[in-house]
Order: C-alpha cells, then structure tokens, then sequence
C-alpha cells in the first residue's frame, strides 16, 4: 500500500518519544497521522535505552511527567491493550553526603506531586541490598514501586496501536527538510518524495540538530556518547536488586534478571557523531564501566560480562528536554533533548504534547517551562534543589 502523500500531523521518529506522540493523536481521532523513520521501527536510542522506570527528579514539573507515566506503564494492557513489562523492583537515589538535604527537600517535594518515595537509612537500605557498599550512605531516596521497563518494546507498542487506530507508518523514509512558507510549516521532503501537512512533529533525538539548523532555528543539543556493561552476578551475590542511581559513586545500575546486573556511566563524551559511533565496547572499556559499578557493589569485581551496549544521549545545556512550538513556525514542532530521561516520561510526554498540538497547552501536566526558546531568552531551567551532577 502506497503512503499517503499529505495528512494532518507528520510525526518524525519512531523512539518512545515519537511513537507515543502518534498514538496519543490517533487516541484522540485528531486527524491523519503519518509516521516516518529513516530506519525500522526503535532502533534509535529505544533499542538502546537502560529503560529506568523512576520518579526522583528535582523539578515539579519532571515529577508530574514521570509519576503520570507510571501510572500508564502500571496500568499498561488497560491503556495501550498490551502486555504489560514493568519490573517493578524498586529504585534507589545516592547522593554525596554533602548534598542530603537537597535530597530530603527533593523527597518532601515528590512525594507533594504523588510519588511513591521515602527517605530510608543505611541501615534499611543494607537490609534490602546487602551486597551494596553502604559506609558512605547514611540515608537514601526510595520508590519501593519503580524499576526498569523495555525501550523497544514500549515504543512498538505504541507504533502498533497508532497504526491499528489508522495511522501510517512509512519506514526507512528520511527526512532531509521541512517545507516552510511564510513562517509556517507546510511539509518535509524525503529521500521517497515530499509530503504535505500542516503540523509537524520532529522527535529525532540528536538527529535533530541538522533538520532544524536549516530551518533557521539553532538547536542547543549535543549528541553524547554511553557505554553500559552487563555482568553475570558471582555466585554470592544476590540477584534481582533495586535499581539505582548513585551521585556518589557516579554510576547507575540495575538488575537484568536474577542473574545478571547492568551497569552504566554517568557521564560520556560529547560531540560525537550519531550517525557514527563505536557500535561495540571493547574488553578493557567493559572492563572500566564493571568497576565503576563494583565501587558500590564490591562483588561485581568478580563478575563475568555477558555483553556491552553503546548508545546516544541527546543533551540539553540545562539536560532538560524541549517540548513545543519551533520559535518562528508555525505548526513545527519539537520533542528533543532528553538528555536520558526520555524512556521514563515518554507515555505523558506523547500525551501533553498531544494536548499542545490540539488544544493549544498541555493539560495533563504543564509543559510550557520546557519551550524550545528558553535557551535563546537566556531562561535555562534550575530547580530549586538541583544537585551537582545535574
């Protein structure tokens, strides 16, 4: 069947991002959706994502984005009609000690916007985690509820349903321009031909930068860099732990099953090209990122490594995304920047975004703090706790 030439909406991408955005116009009988990736389907940075599931974020508005889309990963058969694949395994945040009143203020506050979460000892924590170096913890952020979901699956999900409600998906389709006319969006040209419409959605990750630099607009992103290590757990070590980020140790790591573990860097090199970075890890850098994760859990020394994942974070200067309308078009819009927080948030990110387009604002939480112009206005966003690593 031959794509449809124009529609309503374009959305571009088909991460968690993109494809949540899809379904929730077709949710709505918004109009027609066509969807285009220059790949498959998720094989960005979903296919690549460490997929935590948590709501400790610093910002109200990040807290109400988060803990409404736990409700949807909870209630994920009832709102997407499929299988649902949150692991619920918990979640803990670390912090240095010098910065554990921010992290008592950012707990009081969470809890205010409906997190599930609660300031525990060392002592509590070393009962849930008893593998876990804990000498430098003397209280901890916990959700007993959190844990980690799946970056591919959860944007298929979303991609198969928009297309099941009649959206369009045409893959392996760049786009290469948007079309604009007197300041207002009217299409984007591909490699198959241009397409027509009125509303444009581009949620292309670090692929962005170059889309709309040629429409005039200078997106302040940076592709960055990651690496992550699985590792078979030693035979002591307990298996299926909370996951955890870890300020302290400048780590992040989670279960990935009973027997193995996952861990991750915190920070990574920028400017890297996303169309061309290093797709495996070798055995030395395995190696680095096993260690980071064993500065807090002493057994993974240890471990053996199953495998390594490389992927691309799309930052912002202030590591917050841009939602909404490009400063100057009419009808382009943006949803970029995640700078690693895009798996968590993507159900409610694709739903206020949906409001936006629609009915001019986010309702379900209010998005506006996170306008793409902020940058230019010199308005980068500070929570009032932040912490250093932020």
């Amino acid at each position: 069947m031959r794509a449809p030439k124009t529609a309503d909406f374009i959305v571009i991408g088909t991460g968690v991002i993109g494809s949540s955005i899809a379904f929730h116009l077709m949710k709505r009988n918004a109009g027609r959706v066509l969807i285009l990736d220059k790949n498959l389907a998720a094989q960005g940075g979903s296919s690549r994502s460490s997929a935590l599931v948590r709501m400790h974020y610093t910002l109200p508005e990040e807290v109400r984005l988060a803990v409404k889309s736990y409700e949807i990963f909870a209630n994920w058969e009832d709102t997407v009609g499929r299988p649902g694949h949150l692991k619920q395994i918990g979640f803990v945040q670390i912090v240095p000690e010098s910065e554990i009143e921010q992290l008592k203020k950012n707990v009081e506050m969470q809890r205010k916007v409906g997190a599930n979460t609660r300031i525990i000892s060392s002592r509590e924590l070393n009962e849930i985690e008893p593998d876990w170096r804990l000498d430098d913890v003397s209280v901890a952020a916990y959700e007993p509820d959190s844990g980690y979901g799946d970056g591919s699956v959860t944007a298929n999900d979303f991609l198969e349903r928009a297309r099941e409600m009649g959206a369009e998906f045409l893959p392996r389709t760049c786009v290469s321009a948007f079309n604009i006319e007197a300041g207002r969006v009217r299409g984007v040209a591909t490699d198959k031909g241009g397409f027509e419409a009125p509303t444009v959605i581009a949620a292309t990750g670090p692929w962005s930068v170059p889309l709309f630099r040629a429409a005039g607009f200078e997106l302040p992103i940076e592709a960055e860099f990651h690496r992550v290590a699985i590792l078979k757990n030693p035979p002591a070590m307990k298996g299926g732990g909370c996951a955890l980020i870890d300020s302290a140790c400048l780590v992040y790591l989670r279960s990935e099953g009973d027997g193995m573990t996952l861990v991750g860097e915190f920070t990574g090199t920028r400017g890297v090209d996303p169309d061309d970075f290093p797709q495996s890890i070798s055995h030395e850098e395995l190696a680095e990122v096993a260690l980071l994760g064993a500065r807090r859990i002493p057994a993974l020394e240890n471990s053996g490594v199953v495998r390594g994942v490389t992927g691309m974070y799309d930052v912002s200067p202030d590591a917050r995304p841009l939602l909404g309308q490009t400063p100057g078009v009419e009808g382009l819009y943006i949803a970029c920047g995640f700078s690693g927080m895009g798996y968590k948030i993507s159900p409610v990110v694709g739903l206020t975004m949906a409001e936006l387009i629609v009915d001019g604002r986010g309702k379900t939480v209010d998005i506006s703090i996170f306008d793409p112009g902020r940058f230019a206005a010199g308005e980068p966003i500070r929570a009032p706790h932040e912490y250093a690593d932020a």
